[in-house]
């Protein structure tokens, strides 16, 4: 085998030429599996395959494939050789021009290093000295310039120390030398105290250290000008006192000059107010009516007067907001004489004495009228020997308290609280911090935490609050006592009414004259806490005691209660409806009241943003302080929101009772004698028109006959003059008693009453229409609908309702109309109404339509 492998020569060119071929493609072909499932790898000559070992060939066979592998990786091997030599001009040429590179950069390096070590490093080094040189320089000026200034003030301190002294010596100019001790305080403390400055001042004449020699000038200036101004204030010398209390921050003793000060200023205002309260101990009636709210008021408006004159002195010359300190200090003053004043006016006004009289009163009217009474037993007659006992209790009652004091006291408590009110705002707004938001507006703590502001709160806010609600309630009780109620009421509408509407008792005007006036008293102050307490309790009472009152007097006096066979009284049945109009006048005059005292604000709602820009409301400049206002309009909202639906609801029951007892029973026989003896079947040839055999029977209908009509007469018209009259009997006389607003409720349920009675009639003429009479009885339902919805044409022009109301109580009358519209209506009218091209009956269903046609018959 040996011999074969040496004696092998290469093939021809064509042979490698056809082995390439098929290298090729072996090398585009996946390898195949063998038997044993591995796979046979081809030769790639250039990848990492293992090659067949030659030395292991077993045949010729293996090493003609192992030779054509080997002749294979040769043409591989070569291919990448020839490729590598092509590319070897290229890379020469790349390294030919990068050595250019590298010795260009070299020539440059070298250049480089000898400019660097030439030229640049002298440079460098002379930069860096002389950079040093004006450091060092700047160092030594910035030294010699501090030493100038410490030299300088310490000069200026030499001069202020001699000029102190020499001032405080034979001279004895204290401007000059306050001006100086100024003039020494500029200097700063580590130039006074350092030492430099103590080898240099100290002098023959004044031989102490600066510090010590100021601190003991000051301190005996102090002194001085301490002396000097309570000689000028015992002198009453106002020159004298403006010019040492000007002095006192030149020597840096603000604290000192500010609290002297404020004690003058006390003492003024100490004086002032013995004098105020000395001026009514010639007799008990200079202290009579507003001898103590003037006192207060005086007292506040003197201090108003001293922060307001004497601020811009004490700014300019002790510095912007120290006038607060002086206004701290008066306030303490104040708490002392506006404590005075206040325990002096509860003792001489027996404060204590009538909120313990207050306590115990017992309403006895009020609890007594609340109590269960058989109804129907009436106002008690003004003659009557229980009405003279029952005056006799009251009085014996009412001389515990004395309501016109108790007034009186209200009415000078509400001053008093109001100037408490102005002097707090005008206080805050000289305390207030400028750095401060402009619309932050607070009191300041050392007014709320003052004694005085708790004294208010003990001895006038609290008794303010206690009283109003005993004066609001026994004035509810005392008017109810005195009630009277209108005169000349009749139910007759051919009788005038000689009384001016609207008709209500006088204890509704007096109660709302009351009313007004504590909310005006109340709000006079200006103090959240008593609005916010007396208008709930106006609330409380209006709706508890005044609602409740005319709710017993309606229940128990006043029901209209048919007798046996007939009609309420007529008495009871106007009380009944004058005590309807005390509740609906009572929730007009509570509306208008709170309104006028809220301004622009609204009652149903809060004012918006923008209206509160626009308009700003009365409440906003009584109550400034962050959300009082808002606060004290939610109270009005809800007091005047709250009455009126009490009141709204009792006024329903109200309603309901009149028609129930008065209306509801006469509304069947009106519209039965309206329709008495109407045929709806006229015979043929009768009187279309209805005109000609109706001119005789104004006597039946007027002059009380029968009113049987004759043979063949329609009675077209008849009706509706029949149910004008019953109608305007039954409506008229309580629309001119009623208010509009009551009547208009009463006259909706009557109207829609009358509505179903008459859709109920048209009903039961089934059968009994023809074609002629369903016209005629379309003509009598518009005729009555058109007296029922307005009392005013029926009474003529004598009710109540206005036209306004027509054309909505006619909706009511809708489904009778369209009942008898589709009773007239001819064929073809009839058909469009069936195919739904009519629009015009909307109210009625289809079954109820048809039900409609067959009313009419069609016999004539």
């Amino acid at each position: 085998m040996a011999a074969s492998l040496n004696g092998y020569t290469k093939p021809a060119a064509h042979n490698e030429a056809e082995l390439s071929r098929n290298n090729k493609q072996k090398a585009t072909e996946p390898p195949s599996n063998n038997a044993n499932g591995d796979q046979t790898h081809t030769a790639d000559p250039g990848g990492e395959a293992p090659q067949p070992d030659i030395f292991n060939a077993s045949s010729v066979a293996d090493i003609k494939a192992t030779l054509s592998l080997l002749h294979d990786r040769e043409a591989v091997v070569t291919a990448r050789l020839d490729a590598l030599l092509a590319s070897q001009k290229d890379l020469s040429r790349e390294l030919g021009r990068l050595d250019l590179l590298r010795a260009h950069l070299g020539t440059q390096a070298a250049t480089t290093r000898t400019v660097s070590h030439g030229m640049l490093s002298d440079a460098a080094d002379t930069s860096h000295r002389i950079s040093s040189a004006v450091k060092r320089l700047d160092l030594e000026q910035s030294r010699v310039k501090a030493t100038l200034d410490v030299v300088e003030q310490v000069v200026e301190l030499k001069a202020c120390v001699l000029g102190v002294a020499g001032s405080m010596g034979a001279s004895q100019d204290w401007e000059m030398a306050a001006n100086f001790m100024h003039r020494a305080s500029k200097v700063p403390a580590e130039v006074v105290n350092g030492t430099f400055a103590t080898e240099i001042v100290p002098t023959a004449e004044v031989p102490d250290p600066p510090s010590v020699t100021l601190e003991h000038a000051a301190e005996s200036l102090c002194q001085l000008f301490l002396r000097e101004f309570d000689h000028a204030v015992k002198d009453s010398d106002g020159a004298k006192i403006t010019r040492f209390f000007k002095l006192f921050p030149l020597i840096g003793r603000s604290a000192v000059g500010l609290d002297i000060y404020g004690r003058y200023v006390c003492q003024g205002v100490a004086s002032r107010a013995r004098a105020n309260l000395n001026a009514g101990t010639g007799g008990s009636q200079a202290k009579d009516g507003f001898f103590y709210a003037n006192a207060l008021t005086k007292l506040f408006e003197h201090i108003a007067q001293i922060v307001d004159g004497h601020g811009p002195l004490v700014e300019r010359h002790y510095g912007v907001g120290k006038m607060t300190r002086v206004v701290e200090r008066l306030q303490v003053e104040a708490d002392v004489q506006g404590g005075i004043i206040m325990e002096s006016w509860g003792d001489e006004r027996h404060v204590d004495r009538k909120l313990t009289d207050i306590k115990s009163y017992a309403f006895t009217f009020l609890v007594q009228s609340f109590l269960s009474a058989p109804r129907g037993a009436g106002t008690p007659r003004s003659n009557s020997p229980a009405h003279h006992d029952a005056v006799a209790q009251r009085t014996s009652e009412d001389e515990g308290v004395d309501m016109k004091e108790i007034d009186g006291l209200l009415t000078e408590m509400s001053v008093m609280l109001g100037r408490w009110s102005l002097y707090s705002r005008f206080l805050a707004d000289k305390c207030k911090d400028e750095d401060s938001k402009e619309d932050a507006f607070e009191l300041p703590n050392f007014l709320v935490n003052s004694s005085l502001a708790q004294k208010v709160n003990d001895r006038l806010i609290t008794p303010f609050n206690s009283m109003t609600a005993f004066f609001l309630r026994r004035s509810v009780e005392k008017a109810f006592q005195l009630d009277e109620p209108p005169f000349d009421l009749t139910l007759n509408r051919h009788r005038p009414l000689r009384s001016n509407p609207p008709y209500i008792t006088s204890a509704v005007d007096d109660i709302m004259y009351i009313v007004n006036k504590v909310l005006q008293q109340s709000l006079a102050t200006a103090q959240r806490p008593v609005v916010t307490n007396v208008v709930p309790t106006l609330a409380r009472v209006l709706g508890s005691d005044f609602i409740g009152m005319i709710q017993r007097k309606m229940r128990d006096e006043s029901y209209p209660k048919a007798t046996a066979g007939g009609s309420p009284p007529e008495a009871t049945v106007i009380a009944f409806l004058v005590l309807i109009n005390n509740l609906d006048v009572a929730v007009d005059y509570v509306q208008r009241i709170v309104k006028s005292h809220m301004g622009s604000a609204s009652i149903a709602s809060a004012p918006s943003p923008a209206e509160e820009v626009r308009d700003q409301s009365p409440l906003e400049t009584l109550f400034p302080l962050s959300d009082d206002a808002e606060a004290v309009a939610s109270a009005l909202r809800s007091c005047a929101s709250s009455f009126e639906s009490k009141a709204q609801d009792l006024i329903g029951d109200g309603i309901q009772v009149v028609f129930n007892n008065i209306i509801k029973n006469r509304l069947r026989p009106i519209l039965a004698d309206s329709f008495r003896d109407i045929e709806y079947q006229p015979r043929d040839g009768g009187d279309d028109d209805g005109d000609g055999g109706l001119e005789g029977l104004d006597d039946h209908l007027d002059g009380g006959a029968d009113g049987i009509l004759p043979d063949g007469v329609s009675g077209q018209g008849i009706v509706r003059r029949r149910f004008v009259h019953a109608w305007a009997d039954l409506l008229v006389p309580i629309s001119r008693i009623l208010t509009q607003r009551a009547f208009d409720r009463l006259h909706n349920l009557t109207v829609a009453a009358i509505a179903r009675l008459l859709e109920k009639r048209i009903w039961s003429y089934h059968g009994r229409v023809n074609a002629l009479g369903a016209t005629r009885l379309e003509r009598d339902i518009t005729g009555v609908v058109n007296a029922a919805v307005d009392v005013g044409e029926s009474a003529g022009g004598d009710g109540a309702a206005g036209g306004g109301g027509r054309y909505r109580h006619r909706e009511v009358f809708a489904r009778c109309v369209q009942i008898v519209m589709v009773m007239g209506m001819d064929e073809e009218e009839w058909d469009e109404l069936s195919k739904g091209e009519m629009d015009a009956v909307d109210r009625l269903s289809a079954e109820e339509r048809a039900r409609a046609r067959a009313v009419v018959s069609n016999s004539s």
